[in-house]
C-alpha cells in the first residue's frame, strides 16, 4: 500500500518562504491550549509501527535525513581542531565509496549546518568557506539561559558578527513554569531583534518544562514572538526529544499558521541516535505538516551520532553487514 511514505524526497531543498515576523502578543490563544496527554501518547505509540520505508525507499529517505541534520559539537573540550573535522565530515558527510555504490555520487548531499559554541563560530565559518552550510551558534547562556538579559543579547550579536547565520537561543523556564508570558514573550522578542538576519531557533528545553501543555504554550509564546524554528533541547537536560514533545510542538506550529498564515520550523535535539529514529520524525513531519517539512529551511536534527548511524544503514544495504562505529568518525 502507497501511504506517501514510499516517494522518495529531493535531495535539495525546492521552496522558500517568508521569515515569520511574529505578531503581537495574544494571552488568549496561550490560554485557549489544551493537550490530551493520553491521545498523544497513543498517536506517538502507533507511528513506529504504522509508517515504515523499505529498501531502496528507505536509502532516499536517509539520505534525505543526511540533508536535515545540524552536526553538532558542545562539548566542554571542544577545540578549534576537531571543529575543522567536523566541518570537514558536514561537507562529506558520507564515504565517497558508499556514495558510489549506492549510484548517488552526483547528489550535492552535505549536513543542513553546523552547530557550535560562540567562541569556535570563526573556526567553523572558515573551515566551511565555499558552501552553503550555514554556522548555527548556541547563544544566550546556552544550556541554563539564566545569565542578565543584555549579556544574553550581546552573545547573539558576536556571534552574528563572527559569521553565524543561525541562533540557537534558550528561553529562561522559569517564566513559563510561572505563567509569566509577558517576559517570555518579550525576551525572546528582544533575542529575535538582536539576531537580525540571521535565522532563530527557540529552544524550550522541553523536558524540564513539567507537562505537555506548558509545551504547547511555550512553543505558542516563541512564535508569536518571532521565532523561526522552535525547539526541543539543549540536549543536556536529563529528558531531551520524544515523539509526543514533538507531536504537540508540531500541532502549535500548525496552530500557529492556521491562526496567521506565517510558517516556523522544527528542531527536535537531544538523544537522536539512530535511523530508525530519524525515520520516525520525519513520517510524523510529513503527515502533520507536509512535503515541505522534509527540507531542511524548515526541519533539522541536532544531532551528531545519528549521522554516523545513518552511514552505517547505508552501508548496509551495499555488504548486508554492520560495520563498526569506527569506520564512521565524526571528528
Amino acid at each position: 500500500m502507497d501511504d506517501g511514505l514510499r516517494t522518495a524526497p529531493e535531495t535539495s531543498a525546492t521552496h522558500s518562504h517568508e521569515r515569520n515576523p511574529g505578531t503581537e502578543l495574544h494571552l488568549d490563544w496561550v490560554e485557549d491550549v489544551r493537550v490530551n496527554k493520553s491521545a498523544v501518547e497513543r498517536r506517538c505509540a502507533t507511528l513506529p509501527g504504522r509508517r515504515t520505508v523499505k529498501k531502496e525507499w528507505q536509502i532516499a529517505w536517509l539520505l534525505k535525513a543526511i540533508t536535515l541534520i545540524d552536526l553538532t559539537t558542545l562539548a566542554g573540550d571542544d577545540t578549534p581542531g576537531n571543529v575543522r573535522r567536523l566541518c570537514a565530515k558536514a561537507r562529506q558527510p558520507v564515504r565517497r565509496d558508499l556514495l558510489e555504490g549506492l549510484g548517488v555520487a552526483d547528489l550535492p548531499i552535505t549536513t543542513g549546518a553546523v552547530c557550535v559554541y560562540h567562541d569556535l563560530v570563526r573556526t567553523a565559518v572558515e573551515s566551511l568557506e565555499g558552501t552553503s552550510i550555514p554556522v548555527a551558534a548556541v547563544s544566550t547562556g546556552f544550556p541554563a539561559g539564566l545569565t542578565p538579559l543584555d549579556v544574553r543579547l550581546e552573545e547573539i550579536r558576536r556571534s552574528v558578527a563572527d559569521g553565524a547565520k543561525e541562533i540557537d537561543i534558550v528561553i529562561h523556564r522559569a517564566n513559563v513554569l510561572t505563567g509569566d508570558w509577558r517576559t517570555l514573550y518579550d525576551e525572546v522578542r528582544a533575542m529575535r531583534a538582536a539576531c537580525g538576519a540571521a535565522h532563530m531557533k527557540a529552544i524550550l528545553a522541553t523536558g524540564e518544562l513539567a507537562t505537555l501543555r506548558n509545551v504547547a504554550k511555550a512553543s505558542m509564546v516563541c512564535m508569536m514572538a518571532g521565532a523561526d524554528f522552535i525547539k526541543t533541547s539543549t540536549g543536556k537536560e536529563g529528558v531531551n526529544a520524544t515523539l509526543p514533545f514533538s507531536l504537540v510542538m508540531v500541532r502549535a506550529i500548525r496552530e500557529y499558521r492556521e491562526r496567521t498564515g506565517h510558517v516556523v520550523g522544527y528542531k527536535p535535539a537531544g538523544g537522536i541516535r539512530t535511523a530508525k529514529q530519524a525515520l520516525e520524525y520525519m513520517a510524523l513531519m510529513k503527515e502533520e505538516l507536509g512535503r515541505d517539512y522534509l527540507e531542511p529551511d524548515l526541519f533539522r536534527f541536532g544531532a551528531s551520532a545519528l549521522l554516523s548511524d545513518i552511514e552505517r544503514q547505508l552501508e548496509f544495504h551495499l555488504t548486508g553487514r554492520y560495520s563498526a562505529f569506527n569506520r564512521h568518525p565524526m571528528a
